[in-house]
């Protein structure tokens, strides 16, 4: 368990090629994640917009044990997402 904020950094050439492997590895990563503390998922833009694929699947999954908060799309194209574990939830 990670007991600090932290970032996922989903945009190297594994995730470029694997949309699935960015769901993956972003459900993990907020398991991984503390309640308390956040996880900034940086996604890879080949696969289009986040919010159309990515944060509707983390949102069924984890339900209102996250909440879900976009930053930013930075100069490469990449989305930032800051998702947050909150206290007292279990995943």
């Amino acid at each position: 368990m990670i007991t600090k904020n932290w970032s996922a950094n989903l945009e190297t050439e594994e995730y470029i090629q694997n949309r699935d492997l960015i769901v993956q590895d972003s459900i993990a990563s907020i398991e991984e994640t503390a309640p308390g503390y956040f996880v900034n998922l940086a996604v890879a833009d080949i696969h289009g917009d986040p919010d159309l694929y990515l944060i509707p699947v983390l949102e069924h999954r984890f339900g209102d044990q996250i909440r879900v908060q976009f930053i930013d799309q930075c100069g490469c194209g990449g989305y930032v997402y800051r998702v947050y574990r909150l206290q007292g939830q279990a995943v």
